[in-house]
């Protein structure tokens, strides 16, 4: 009888990185892509906030693919995205990418004063339960957590979640036409976190499931 088991192994991970890595730095940023993107083309979503003092880091998620073409085909010029995990083999793909970007937080710090620096991370869309799953699970620190376009990882203990979000801010930002967030949806939720003492703020734009640069840039400046 077949029966599955597990190997360690390496591989090269990928990121963008936008600012250059010195003791001037005092605003670092981890930003995690939706499912189906690369962190090169994530990355153009944070133009509007460049700066001397600000370091961004777009790690890209494991796992690419070749994304849907009519007639199941892809060649050459098809578009290519990346997930951070599917439902199979989940605890090991979210070990994997926890791993991954402990390791990039390590690397970043190794160059940037990590005690002068305020660290932000933001996940959108299937990047935020990663984020999310990081934070808690990882041994990186924030200072604070933007989730952009979904909630909390589904697996996340509210209880944890309301000591956790004590010393971590954490920010849910949605749009108020996105598909995937009724304003029903949201104002449940917002009650939950309530009932569960977890604390938050919550941030609206005009818009669907997409990043915002307004939106985007009044959170740098905040």
């Amino acid at each position: 009888m077949a029966t599955s088991r597990h190997i360690r192994t390496t591989r090269t991970a990928r990121f963008s990185i936008s600012g250059v890595e010195s003791a001037g730095i005092t605003d670092v940023w981890f930003v995690c892509h939706g499912y189906g993107q690369l962190a090169s083309d994530f990355m153009r979503e944070f133009d509007c906030i460049e700066a001397s003092h600000r370091l961004i880091v777009a790690p890209e998620a494991l796992s690419r693919f070749y994304l849907a073409e009519p007639g199941g085909f892809h060649g050459p010029d098809s578009k290519i995205g990346a997930t951070w995990m599917t439902r199979e083999d989940r605890d090991s793909e979210i070990d994997d990418y926890v791993s991954y970007l402990d390791n990039l937080y390590d690397m970043i710090f190794e160059m940037v004063d990590r005690a002068a620096a305020r660290v932000t991370v933001l996940g959108f869309s299937q990047g935020g339960a990663t984020a999310n799953r990081w934070l808690t699970r990882g041994r990186a620190k924030a200072d604070r957590l933007l989730m952009w376009g979904c909630l909390l990882a589904s697996d996340s203990d509210l209880n944890e979640a309301a000591t956790f979000f004590r010393d971590v801010e954490l920010t849910l930002v949605y749009g108020t036409r996105d598909k995937f967030a009724d304003t029903g949806m949201i104002a449940d939720y917002e009650k939950l976190l309530r009932d569960s003492s977890v604390p938050f703020t919550l941030e609206s734009f005009e818009g669907g499931h997409r990043m915002d640069r307004d939106t985007l840039q009044r959170l740098a400046n905040r």
